[in-house]
This record gives C-alpha cells, sequence and structure tokens, in this order.
C-alpha cells in the first residue's frame, strides 16, 4: 500500500520550523495527512489570526476600525477569521464523532473539545456586542433577554459593553487559550486516534507538517482575499436622537410610558429582574432636572405636576397616552397641563442630542448595569429596533441572525437552530428564553457526556459516515483480507 508523502521533522536545518517541527505530532495513522485530519490545526490559525486582528482592534479603538479603511479591512479580516474557527471547529468536532475519536482513552480530549466550541460560539456574541453598530444593538438586547431569561443576568449583562468588552478582549481569550493547550497537549501526547475497526488498514506513516502549513497558509490569504471581496458591512446604529427627529410623536410616546410606569422597561420581568431602576426617575426625572440646571430661570414643570393629586397625575398621563397613541396626532389638541410641559421639553432635548448624554450621566439603581443600559433599554422600549431588525430580516424568529444585516458577508449562520427553535417549538413559549436555555444546556450536558453513555456512544458505528472519512484504508482492509493478511488494528 501507497503512503502518504512525508516530510521529517528533522529534514529542516532552520531552527524555527525544528522547533515547530518538535511540537507537533511526528507519526499519524495514514489518513492523518488528509485534509479533513487538518481541520483543528486551521481552526488553531484561524485564532491566531483572530487573536492578531483583535489586538490591533484593541489597540486603535472603534473609531478605526468603524470610520478607516485600513481600520475597516482589519475589521473585515476579523470577521472572516470568526467564520473560519467556528466553521472548522464544528467540522473538527464532527469529524472525531463520526469517526469515534472520543474512545477511551480520548474521551477527556473529547470534552475539551466540546467546551471549547460552546466558549467559542458565546466569544462571538459578545464580538458583534462590541462591533459598534446596529446589529451590536440588536444582539445586545436579544442577548440580555437569553441571559435574564436564564437567570444569569444578574453576572452576565450584554448590555453592560464595559463588561462585555473585558469577558471578550481578556477572560474568554485566555480561557480559550487554556483549553486549546490542555487539548493539544492530549492530543500530541496520544496521538492520533488509530482506527478501532479491524477491516481498516491505516500503517503509521511521518506526519506531512509542510502539506499542513500549506494549507494553513493558504487560509490565510483566503482570509486576507474575503476581507477585501465581502467587507463586513456597517450599518449605523440607532439613536434616540434620531428618533426625536424624524418621530417626535414616537419620542413623546415612550417618554410618557417612562412616566406613569407602562413600558416594557418598567415592567420587565423575565425569571428575574436586572433592571432594578425607576424608569421614571431614569428616564424622565433626572434628565429633566438637568435640562432645569441648564437653563437658570426656567419654569419647573416637574415641580408643577407633583404638586397635583394623585388622581391629577393619573388622568394627565394617561390623557397624553391616549393622544400620543392614536394614529394620527392633532398637534392642536394635545393636552395641556405640566405633564405636557414635561414631555415636550425632554422630547426637545433629545432632538438637540441632549438627552442621551444625560443618560449616560445617570447612577440610579444599577444592577450589573452600565449607564448604556438605560439608553438601549428607551430604544427597547420606543421599538425602533425591532422595527429596524424585522425589516432587515436579522430576528431570531427568522431563523436566528445567520446573515450580516446589509452586503454579502455570512453572519452568525450558527444561530441558526436558535431561530428554528423560537420559530417552532418555543413559538408560543412565554418563557422561550429559559426554555431556550434549557434546551442547549441539556444538549452541552448531552455532549459532554456522550463518550461515557454505554450503548448510546455505538451511535458513529450505526450511522457509518466513517466508511467515506476511511474508504481507501477499508478498501486496503478489505484486500489483505481477501488476501488471508491479519488485520487486526489496535483499539
Amino acid at each position: 500500500m501507497d503512503e502518504s508523502p512525508s516530510t521529517s521533522p528533522t529534514d529542516s536545518k532552520h531552527p524555527l520550523i525544528d522547533g515547530l517541527n518538535g511540537l507537533m505530532i511526528e507519526k499519524v495513522p495514514s489518513y492523518g495527512n488528509k485534509f479533513l485530519y487538518s481541520l483543528g490545526f486551521l481552526s488553531m490559525i484561524s485564532f491566531l489570526v483572530l487573536i492578531a486582528t483583535g489586538l490591533f482592534m484593541v489597540f486603535f479603538g472603534p473609531n478605526w476600525w468603524l470610520t478607516t479603511r485600513t481600520g475597516g479591512y482589519m475589521r473585515s479580516v476579523h470577521l472572516w477569521s470568526t467564520q473560519a474557527f467556528v466553521l472548522f471547529m464544528i467540522l473538527h468536532l464532527l469529524i472525531v464523532f463520526f469517526t469515534s475519536g472520543f474512545r477511551k482513552p480520548r474521551r477527556l480530549t473529547w470534552v475539551l473539545g466540546v467546551l471549547m466550541l460552546f466558549v467559542v460560539l458565546a466569544e462571538t456574541e459578545f464580538g458583534y456586542i462590541l462591533r459598534g453598530d446596529f446589529s451590536s444593538q440588536w444582539r445586545a438586547l436579544q442577548g440580555a433577554d437569553f441571559y435574564n431569561g436564564t437567570g444569569a443576568g444578574s453576572w452576565i449583562n450584554p448590555l453592560n459593553y464595559a463588561q462585555v468588552y473585558g469577558i471578550h478582549i481578556a477572560l474568554v481569550p485566555f480561557a480559550l487559550l487554556g483549553l486549546v493547550g490542555l487539548h493539544y497537549l492530549l492530543v500530541r501526547v496520544l496521538g492520533i486516534a488509530k482506527p478501532y475497526r479491524k477491516d481498516v488498514v491505516a500503517p503509521t506513516v511521518k506526519a506531512n507538517h509542510k502539506l499542513l502549513f500549506i494549507r494553513g497558509g493558504v487560509l490565510l490569504i483566503l482570509l486576507l482575499l474575503l476581507a477585501v471581496i465581502l467587507p463586513s458591512p456597517y450599518l449605523s446604529p440607532v439613536t434616540i436622537q434620531t428618533i426625536a427627529k424624524e418621530d417626535p410623536n414616537l419620542m413623546a410616546a415612550t417618554l410618557v410610558n417612562e412616566f406613569s410606569g407602562a413600558s416594557d422597561t418598567a415592567g420587565y420581568m423575565d425569571n428575574i429582574d436586572p433592571y432594578t431602576f425607576d424608569s421614571r426617575v431614569v428616564f424622565v426625572d433626572t434628565p429633566y432636572s438637568q435640562l432645569l440646571a441648564a437653563q437658570p430661570g426656567a419654569t419647573d414643570a416637574m415641580a408643577a405636576f407633583n404638586a397635583l393629586s394623585a388622581d391629577d397625575q393619573t388622568a394627565a398621563l394617561k390623557a397624553l397616552s391616549d393622544y400620543y397613541g392614536s394614529t394620527d396626532p392633532d398637534p392642536n389638541a394635545v393636552p395641556k397641563g405640566p405633564a405636557t410641559d414635561v414631555v415636550t421639553a425632554l422630547t426637545s432635548m433629545a432632538a438637540a442630542g441632549l438627552y442621551e448624554p444625560a443618560l449616560l450621566s445617570t447612577n440610579v439603581g444599577l444592577k450589573n448595569a452600565s449607564t448604556a443600559t438605560f439608553a438601549d433599554r428607551f430604544l427597547a422600549d420606543t421599538g425602533a429596533l425591532e422595527e429596524q431588525a424585522t425589516q432587515l430580516g436579522i430576528t431570531t424568529e427568522q431563523y436566528g441572525m445567520i446573515r450580516e444585516e446589509t452586503g454579502n458577508a455570512p453572519g452568525a449562520w450558527w444561530l441558526s437552530p436558535i431561530g428554528l427553535l423560537n420559530h417552532t417549538v418555543l413559538v408560543n413559549d412565554d418563557n422561550g428564553d429559559r426554555d431556550g436555555a434549557i434546551i442547549f444546556g441539556s444538549l452541552l450536558i448531552t455532549m459532554l457526556a456522550f463518550p461515557f453513555i454505554p450503548w448510546v456512544n455505538r451511535l458513529p458505528d450505526v450511522l457509518k459516515v466513517h466508511a467515506l472519512v476511511w474508504r481507501k484504508e477499508r478498501l486496503a482492509g478489505k484486500q489483505a483480507v481477501a488476501q488471508g493478511e491479519d488485520v487486526n488494528a489496535p483499539v
């Protein structure tokens, strides 16, 4: 049987290449030099590119990667490296699964690989949240609902950008480096899994490191080219100022709901309540007091409103809610009174671009949240974000945010299962975030435990996909059996 071309790890005289060769596996089964057994290496190349581009982006900051050509290109390389990293990890895991590469003594290797995959999927979403465009806003809100629904919102809040920033550039990368290190150490010690079937003949050959690095080089070139051909798109984020300018009635209606406690944020409850602040205090009282402070001598409409009886206050806010809730409010029919004066003043403040900065300087009743949470929650209460996402086709109900909002670059296609769940099993589930988390948590536990479950771990034998991966080796096994040779392969 012909062996695959090989390069001895000691052939090179270059110290760097010699050092790299020394870190790598020297002998593999004959199929170990196939492309399908390069997937782990290619995922590592993608990870290294992610680290390199990420360091540039951290050093130069969001303004650089959002407004300059060089920064935009770096962001695009980062995007395509993410796509490659996730793709190769999933394919690598599938190959290990179908060829039963998780069998003893490689069970821990499988466990580490599964953990890496789920950590990487979470890391990609944190990255999208930090990108700085509309996609970031929408994904942050969806992520917040997911974590709140699971009960983890007290620890992880995607609307807290400072926290997400630390998780994305420090905590998760270091965790991944540790998992990758342990995973590769086990692979380096145990080697590539040999065939567990007796009808497969795979002699041991030298690992073709040269071919491996050529494949890595081709991948790098593809990533750099794809970043030019299909750059990472950018759609401007929605701002409170834009809403106040383009649709002042929507801005006023949202303020009234915050004022009366009728907004989604005021009554938010998704298994836990991470938004402990009073929506009236944050969205009405505090910015209005800042507006008064900037206008000495101005009439204090809030004081006049507070002087009204409780019934009169309720009636005034209901009249405003009914007015702005109508299809086409008549500007000449707006209810008169101090509540209207407060809402009108804040709407003008927002149109001037002063309302959102006032929210960002607020520090009231925070629970694992940054002040940016206030602006995001207000935007969510307007409904403008959901309307925009629906128009772009990136809501989770539409099978996940599987594509970018503009252009042809792929999005987070790995979220398709979540979108499918939301569209089918969880479509009428009021606790969809919680139950979705339970489903995926159960999937993670099942995948981690799979090698240890008797009979169930024989599923790859039933599926017989290994016959495609080891096609030549099985043919060699049949020929050996026909010639009466001993084909007992190590288990």
